[in-house]
Parts: C-alpha cells; structure tokens; sequence
C-alpha cells in the first residue's frame, strides 16, 4: 500500500487506532500540553508539558522522560526526548519548558526542566517514558504495548492517542488540559479539553495557583467581549480569516448540521442574508469540543475566538479551516428553514482546478471562484451545498467516505471513474461526501465506481481534516442506482505463453483473518488464471506489524500458497530474501519485501547462490551465457536510494528452454508529498527525489543486462508508486533505455491500477525489454480500486508472452 500518497494519508492505515494503553496512572501523569509557545496568536513564549500527581506520594522523576512524537508520523518519524530530574510531590505539578517560537509576549513560570522540542500547536503526541530512550512505537496499537510508556496524550488529529480519539482543540492559543481532578480513563478525547494555556510549576507560580481564600462571593460570568461581527466579515475574500485570532460576538445565523463524533465536535452555521461579494463565504464552523448543544434549524448567536485551524497539523501543508473556537453559543429560534444550498454542478465548477504562487502559499490570494475550483470550494467552506445524481468516482471506504464527480465529462475511464492524467489535471470536479446521519438511523450507503449518487445529497462544505480535501457533509443523502461493475477476469494464455503478473497484496501477514488469503487465491486463480510468475509486493513477516526483530515470512506465504492450493490453484514455489529488521520501510515491524510466486510445473527458477540481503547482484558473461551472479538477488542493496525503503529483488527464470529475467519492484512511497489541494501550489513532491535514483539505479542494471545479450528478455515489473507521466517512471523507461511501460499501450480510458481520492491513476506496471515487445498481450485486471469490497486497494496486472 503506497503511504501518503499526494499527502495526509501518512500511515493511512494508523488512523481512528482505538487502541487499549496500560491501567490508568495512580500519580505520575500528563495535566497539560500546549504547542503554540512563540507562535503567531500566541501569548506564551515556549511549548510546554505540565506534569501532575494525582496521588499522596512523591514521585522521583529522575526515571522519566517527556517524550514528543508528530501528530502524522511516517516511517522515518523519531520521538524527542526531554530528561526529567527532581521529585514530584503529591498533588503537585511540573512544569517542562520547550522550544521557543519567535513570538509570544509572556515567558513561562520557572520551569522544572528543559528541553528544545519544537512542537506543533495543533497535532501531535507526547508521552511519560520510564527512562530516556527514545520510543520506537509509531502507531497507537505498537505504543499501548510498550511498558516504558506511563501516560500518553495525543492532541488535535494526532494518529497515535489514548481510546476512542486524541485530545481536540489545540491551536496557537489553546492547550489540551486534563479536568481539576486529574481523572485518566485512558480516552485522550475524553481526558482532555481545549482551553488558555496555564502553565503550572512545582512550586505553584503560573495562573492556574489556586486563591489562599475561598471567594467571598459568588463568581459572576464576565461580559462576552470581540468584535461584532457577521460570517462573511470573518471569512474575508481569502483562505486566511481577517479577524484570525480575535474575540467575537454577535456572530448569528441558522444552524445548518451537527458533528457528534470524533474528535472535531461542533456545528456549522451560515447567515441566511448574505452580502454581495461571491469570494466571501456565509458559512462557518463552530468547534465546540463536546456534544453540540444545538439542533439543525436553530437560530444561534455565538461569541468566541476566530481560529485558522490547519487539520492534522501546519507542517503537513494542508490549508487552513476558519473556525470560532471557545464559542458561547445563545439559542435565539429553532425549526428556522434552512438557507437554499449552492448546488455544485459541471455548469458552474470550474475546470480549471487551483491558481499557481509559483509553489508558495495560496492562502491570501483573492479569491477567484469563477476561475478555480479550488477557489470556489474555499469561497462556500461552512455553506449549506448540495450535489445532484452524482457518478462515484471512489469506492465507499472503511471510514464512511466516498467521492463523487459534479463534472462527468472530466476524463472518464471505461468503468465510470475519473482518470488521473497529469500533475496539471487534477480533476476539478471530485469532491468527497460524508454523513452526518448517526448510522444507526441511516447506515452510509455502499457504492463502487461508477455507480450513481441519485437525489439530492445536501449540506455543510466543509474541509476533511485527513484527507485534507473539501466534503459535502451530508446531512441529506441520496441513494445508490449500480453501474453494474463486476470484478474482471483475464484472457486465457496460449501453451506457449508464459505469463507473469504483479500484485500488491496490502501488508499481508499470518494474522490477517483466512478471508483475505481465501480471497486473493481466488483473485490469483480466477481472475488472473494462476499466472507462472507472481511478484508480491507488501508480503509481511511471521509476526507482522510486531516489532521484535523477526524477518522470515515463510508463514506467510505458506498460508497463501495453501489457499491457492484449496481455490483450485498450482503448488506455487516461492523465492525471496529476508530483508534486515526494520530497513525495508512500510508498517514498522512488518519487514515488507517482494516475491516471487512461481509454478515449477510451468517455468523453472535458477538458484544461484550469493544472494542476501545486502549483498548486490551482478551480471556475468555475455550473449547466451548471460547471467546474474545471484538468483534471488537484489539491485544495489546498500546504495542510500533504497534507506528505509525495499530493494528490487531480481530472479532469472527458464520457460521452455529460454531465460527470463525478471525484477520485482516496490519503489519508495509518497508520504510526505504535499496533497493535491495543499494551501501551496503547484503542490511539492518531495518524495519523488528518492524514486528517481531507484529508477536511475534500476535503469542502470537493466542496460548492463541488456548490452550483455541484446537478446535478454527483461521484464520489470510492481508497485513504482508513480505515474506514468512522472520523472521516476521516465527515468526507467528513458536514458537509452530499451524499457517499454506497457501500461502507455492500452486505451487511454483504461490506464489505471488504483483509486485515490476519487482519482483513478497508475501506480503498478509492468516493463519489458524490446526483444519482447511485440510479442505480449497485457492486462490490468479490475478487480479491487474501484470496489468497496477490496482485497487490497490495488488492482493486479499480468502480461502474456512469448520469449
């Protein structure tokens, strides 16, 4: 499974982990964090970490350590570590002092320790560590596991937290805060609540030290005090709130939906009198942590603090929500009809997708909704919108999502979705929908590619918080008419066609339940008619996911060989090199590599001794007594393009007498790339760098081969997790290369192996060398990306020839 790929998907499968830590602490514990100090809105100059003592006893600390980790991490992420020294008395707090920012007015109280940990003011983690070295953990399930943690916390949209959700609320100018009485029930959602930072030490100075004397009278609620203000003056005409970071009041309007679930709890609103300006959106979000107290249809004026929220954290390059955070909400009416909705339609969303600052922010440009789709989505966030008999483009996923396209003339592929055809064609048109209907009322429907949305799917526009792209959250949604997609199935070889495939099986391991390996048998041996040679990409190690050093996967793919056996499928042989612990990049503890599957009934393997894990192969000899010198082998294993990342692995194959030289691939994935409506355009590729020296790397063994016997034929082949169009592909395929990408020979229509945020695009292939262009007939074989019912989320490919 290709990890983030065009951004925010980072360890995509880590995300909504509910996952079970240690008994809550009885003492030690995390009060409060705040990740703002410096920032711009913010009062504080550093980040902090508050400690408390929720019991009698003192605490030596000097055993601990506060430890940070990024609210999106990646394969590559590490956990900071600040050193605690001292003793924690009983009841008492600790204050840890963090990186400074280069803003903030007020320094904090004395701290009790210091560290330089930057850390992000809206998502993040940040644990109580029994000693000082740095945890390895990089998903909620792999940290509830490790013993050395003592309290964890994540915040805003962060991917590792405690229960059901992370701590919501953090800004520049808010922390996340455990209640006065220090209640842990091991639900970070549920712990934790947004508020004004209040830094404490342990020697009581900082605003939360409570008054020697009870009050002699009764609080009183201060006056709500701001700006007065309407939806559209805290939208402004850009992406940026003019009135970010300032007190509001007097802000009414009608409540157009409600959000009672996860971690980003409130309800949008939206004036029903609108001004005459088109860039200004009437709608807005109201974040209020807790359980709404409102109904659709109410009249409400609210009061609060305008916040620019950035969904998963500003580094990730996501644009920003406008937000009223902190709000006093007032009940005015209630069954208000609703403003008319915007209905998004091909007539009046733009092609053209999102303006250009030359890979910079967009963020205060102008809003031009008439010019850019990006521009309109952003000109209507918070409104009340609605989508008409819709053709769905992405599949009904695990999390209650699919996506839609309001333009279906846009790149169609055969099937009904919509092509991905180059970094200048994002298609304008697709948007992603949700539901706000409880799915006990209304379970969410379950549609693939191609089929309709039929009626009307109304409400709020609003900005995902994961998949960093615009939603409709439908509080109105239409039901499912069936394109009639049905899972495809291969053309039968010829005797004399041996045939070769590649499959991305999604981090397969022994623990996945029997369905899943019953189910890729039958795809291997139905749809694609049990191809001689199958490259797997993502087969896992004998523990998966587990970290403990283990890198045989010979239960693995025991597991599956024996459901291929039972689905009617050959004895498949296999051939692989067990990669160094935790080298090999993808799910931390799974050791991913690729494999070969081979029918010995069909083709026979050549072993060649000398092939390990860091060893490199070469070529020997020359016209027919070309060879590799190891058989498995991998390309280049030590080179610094393959860090974190899987090796090629190569095998030299005989069908009837003839050699075949075969490379199975899994080119580094796109985590870290900004996504396809990043707030900076034209997005950042950052990951591509890497891509391109495996490509050069691999481009480069394959000519050796090559000018040793002109006659080799050569088939590379797996998941490059990129484009056809994209610099590493090409840089395969070109340099004198003789490669041709047999994906570029189909249909246009048809030239797609996977499906990403309603975009169907290219990222397996299968490469042949020239000696066998003429005599291959190919196939992408649809029978997972565009179906809700998925197998792995990437379509199969195989290629009939003759050597």
């Amino acid at each position: 499974m290709p990890i983030g790929i065009a951004g925010a998907m980072v360890l995509a499968g880590m995300v909504g982990v509910h996952a079970a830590f240690a008994a809550p602490s009885a003492d030690a514990l995390i009060s409060e964090v705040y990740g703002g100090g410096g920032n711009s809105g913010a009062t504080y100059t550093n980040d902090f970490v508050e400690l408390a003592n929720a019991g009698a006893a003192p605490v030596d600390l000097g055993a601990y350590s506060v430890q940070y980790l990024p609210g999106a991490p990646t394969a590559s992420s590490k956990w900071q570590a600040t050193p605690l020294t001292g003793s924690l008395a009983g009841g008492a707090r600790y204050l840890v002092q963090e990186a400074a920012g280069t803003g903030g007015s007020t320094p904090l109280p004395a701290p009790d320790a210091t560290g330089a940990i930057n850390m992000s003011g809206t998502s993040g983690t940040v644990a109580l560590v029994t000693g000082a070295d740095p945890l390895t953990c990089l998903t909620a399930a792999d940290c509830a596991a490790d013993p050395r943690v003592k309290d964890l916390v994540g915040f805003g949209t962060a991917l590792v937290h405690e229960g059901g959700g992370a701590a919501a609320g953090a800004s520049n100018s808010a922390s996340v805060a455990r209640a006065s009485s220090l209640a842990d029930t091991d639900d970070n959602a549920a712990d934790f609540t947004a508020g004004d930072p209040t830094p404490q030490n342990s020697g009581g100075s900082g605003p939360t030290q409570p008054p020697t004397t009870p009050p002699t009278t009764p609080p009183t609620t201060p006056p709500v005090s701001g700006v007065s203000a309407r939806i559209h003056d805290i939208q402004g005409d850009t992406r940026n709130s003019p009135l970010a970071g300032k007190a509001v009041k007097d802000v009414t309007g009608v409540v157009t939906g409600v959000r009672d679930y996860g971690s980003s709890r409130g309800f949008w609103m939206q004036d029903p009198t609108p001004d005459a300006n088109p860039r200004t959106s009437e709608g807005i979000f109201v974040y209020t942590s807790s359980s709404p107290t409102v109904a659709v249809g109410d009249g409400v004026s609210v009061a609060g603090t305008v916040s620019q929220y950035y969904p998963g954290g500003a580094d990730t390059g996501v644009q920003a929500v406008t937000e009223i955070t902190k709000p006093v909400v007032t009940k005015l009416s209630a069954g208000n009809a609703l403003p008319a909705p915007v209905v998004l339609d091909d007539k009046d969303v733009p092609g053209a997708f999102a303006p250009s600052a030359g890979g910079g922010s967009i963020e205060d440009l102008p809003l031009r909704p008439t010019e850019y789709a990006l521009d309109l989505y952003a000109s209507l966030e918070g409104m009340n919108v609605q989508v008409k008999d819709t053709r769905v483009v992405g599949a009904t996923d695990t999390y209650g999502e699919l996506w839609v396209t309001v333009k279906p003339k846009q790149n169609p592929t055969k099937s009904g979705g919509t092509l991905y055809t180059g970094y200048d064609q994002p298609n304008s048109g697709r948007l992603m929908v949700q539901s706000l209907i409880p799915t006990a009322t209304s379970p969410f429907p379950v549609a693939n590619v191609g089929d309709t949305l039929r009626g009307t799917t109304t409400g709020p526009l609003d900005y995902n918080q994961f998949a960093g792209t615009y939603a409709v959250q439908a509080r109105q949604i239409g039901t499912v008419k069936s394109g009639g997609l049905k899972p495809e199935v291969t053309a039968k070889a010829a005797g004399d066609q041996v045939t070769v495939a590649t499959y991305n099986v999604e981090n397969l391991a022994p623990g996945n339940p029997q369905s899943k390996f019953d189910a890729l048998a039958q795809g291997l041996v139905h749809n694609l008619r049990a191809p001689d040679i199958v490259a797997l990409e993502e087969i896992q190690d004998n523990n998966g996911a587990t970290d403990d050093g283990t890198v045989a996967a010979d239960q693995t793919l025991t597991k599956l060989t024996d459901a291929i056996v039972a689905a009617g499928g050959p004895r498949y042989q296999w051939r692989e090199i067990d990669p160094v612990n935790d080298k090999d990049g993808g799910e931390p503890g799974g050791n991913i590599r690729q494999v070969f599957l081979f029918n010995a009934q069909r083709v026979g393997f050549t072993d060649i001794a000398g092939g390990d894990s860091t060893t490199a192969v070469g070529i020997k000899g020359t016209g027919d007594a070309t060879s590799l010198t190891a058989s498995p082998g991998r390309i280049a294993p030590n080179d610094q393009a393959w860090n974190t990342s899987r090796k090629p692995l190569v095998g030299q194959f005989t069908f009837r007498g003839k050699k075949l030289f075969v490379i199975a691939n899994h080119f580094d994935s796109k985590g870290g790339d900004q996504g396809i409506d990043s707030r900076f355009q034209p997005p950042v590729r950052s990951s591509e760098v890497q891509r391109v020296r495996q490509a050069i790397l691999e481009h480069d063994f394959v000519q050796q081969l090559e000018t040793a016997d002109k006659k080799a034929d050569v088939v590379v082949l797996g998941d490059l997790n990129d484009y056809q169009f994209s610099p590493a592909v090409q840089s395969l395929t070109g340099n004198g290369s003789a490669l041709t990408d047999l994906v570029n020979t189909l249909p246009v229509k048809e030239r797609y192996s996977y499906v990403y945020e309603g975009n169907s695009q290219v990222l397996d292939h299968i490469l042949v060398s020239p000696n066998l262009d003429n005599r291959v007939a190919y196939d992408v074989v649809h029978i997972n990306a565009e179906f809700s019912a998925q197998t792995s989320d990437h379509d199969p490919q195989v290629v009939r020839l003759r050597p």
